[in-house]
């Protein structure tokens, strides 16, 4: 890779590594000090071929869950078993990896530009501006991007387009996968919400268990499969269907509709 190398984007490779390896730095003793994070399918990681691999997860907060993310991944094929311990990994960090994230999330400060920079394929949201619900036009420019991230490398999306646990996921996610045909590989993640605030940049809470569980890839019939039929198999996949909400105590969920509550008067 020469100096002035760049990815499909025109973002510097060079830049993309720096910015990489300083981030995961700063950051891993988030997931690895003050909380600890359980990771599982680290395998699954490894057998995955360089590009045109689409990562579908639940979400729950704007930027540790991806951060989180890239440490896992780039442990992973540094040959870690399910663990980040010894953050050499991160020298020779995946640069072909790319998450889907809104345009102005991460356009408000320096930090975000920083972190899109880093990875993001920013999408303007059809649904939700600046706090407000909208309806408009998806913009075909941005599937394509997300089209150009597959064919370069691998991306991670998070299809609920909120931080809101039980929220229906976006029939886009089913388009894009029956355009581009992608391996699809579901992410579970969970205590993200506990430990930070609701933008992922603060620590709220230490101590806390914070897990990962990498799936194997999907079982996705691109021509013949419904749009319906693939958001129900990544519902389930990602354990955010209606169904799961039966194993949850309407307590349970009660106390945490109000954190969400507090998280968004905190952070609003």
């Amino acid at each position: 890779m020469g100096l002035f190398t760049k990815n499909p984007f025109g973002h510097n490779l060079f830049l993309k590594k720096w910015l990489i390896r300083i981030m995961a730095l700063i950051t891993h003793q988030r997931y690895k000090g003050f909380n600890t994070l359980e990771i599982e399918g680290s395998e699954v990681i490894r057998n995955l071929p360089d590009t045109k691999v689409l990562f579908v997860s639940n979400h729950q907060t704007y930027f540790a869950d991806v951060v989180a993310m890239f440490h896992v991944f780039n442990a992973s094929l540094k040959g870690r078993d399910d663990n980040i311990r010894n953050i050499g990994y991160i020298w020779k960090p995946k640069l072909n990896m790319y998450y889907v994230a809104a345009a102005e999330t991460m356009k408000k400060n320096l930090l975000a530009k920083i972190l899109a920079y880093a990875g993001s394929i920013s999408i303007e949201r059809t649904w939700r501006s600046e706090g407000k619900e909208v309806n408009r036009q998806v913009k075909m420019s941005d599937i394509t991007n997300i089209g150009t991230a597959l064919d370069d490398g691998w991306v991670v999306t998070f299809p609920q387009g909120t931080t809101t646990p039980w929220k229906p996921l976006r029939k886009g996610t089913a388009h894009i996968i029956k355009r581009y045909k992608p391996i699809v590989v579901p992410v579970v993640i969970d205590g993200f919400r506990r430990s930070f605030d609701k933008k992922g940049i603060r620590v709220k809470k230490k101590g806390i268990l914070q897990s990962m569980v990498i799936k194997e890839p999907l079982d996705i019939d691109y021509e013949n499969e419904s749009v319906e039929s693939i958001i129900e198999k990544l519902e389930y996949a990602i354990e955010q269907h209606p169904s799961f909400l039966k194993v949850i105590s309407e307590k349970d969920l009660l106390a945490l509709e109000e954190e969400n509550k507090l998280r968004k008067w905190r952070n609003g």
